[in-house]
């Protein structure tokens, strides 16, 4: 009779404890579809912007290295709509399925530093895409459509040299996850180790 109350007040007693951070966290993961089509939508886009980015350096260093005004004004005339039209919107889907899956997956956005860093990394890319790599690519097409000469190579080419090397560096980290866990991951870790402790420690006893 003793041993009975006692297994009932014990499973009312863990029944009423409050959930921990990381059993809370896994309740707001993404079902296995959900996070399998997130994924392919997140490659896509990655894929889509490695490629844009080629487009842009390659047609970059043939407005700056030739010396035809029709193939320079069409280089950059080219360059501005991929900026314009294509290159944002994937960067932004990049960025935002990115999160996505940091969040509603096992591996967080601020638990492993991978993650951590490539987060910001994807981020500062996506800002500099706005601030830096389309007006350098709108005054080159101002200039050229005005007649005069490429103003100067390097606003076609620094910011997708910039955007190819912060890709490459995002794909190597990606690959090798390097550098382990952040000091909450660590927290968060120590916290679900805690509950599997102490059932093992009930069964025992209980054995």
């Amino acid at each position: 009779m003793s041993s009975a109350s006692g297994t009932t007040s014990a499973s009312s007693a863990s029944s009423a404890s409050p959930a921990s951070p990381a059993s809370s966290a896994s309740s707001r993961k993404l079902s296995r579809p959900a996070r399998r089509a997130l994924l392919v939508v997140h490659v896509v886009a990655s894929a889509s912007w490695l490629g844009l980015t080629l487009g842009l350096l390659a047609l970059g260093i043939t407005a700056g290295s030739t010396g035809a005004a029709v193939t320079v004004e069409a280089s950059v005339r080219a360059m501005k709509l991929f900026a314009d039209w294509l290159l944002l919107p994937v960067a932004f889907l990049t960025l935002v399925s990115g999160l996505v899956l940091a969040l509603g997956t096992q591996w967080g956005l601020a638990r492993h530093r991978w993650v951590y860093v490539k987060f910001w990394v994807t981020l500062a890319t996506t800002t500099a895409t706005v601030f830096a790599l389309r007006p350098g690519v709108n005054s080159a097409v101002g200039a050229v459509a005005a007649g005069g000469p490429l103003p100067d190579a390097g606003d076609v080419l620094f910011g997708p040299i910039v955007s190819l090397s912060a890709y490459v560096f995002m794909a190597v980290i990606s690959i090798l996850k390097p550098w382990g866990l952040t000091r909450r991951g660590r927290r968060l870790r120590a916290a679900s180790a805690r509950p599997r402790r102490g059932a093992g420690e009930a069964a025992r006893q209980a054995a």
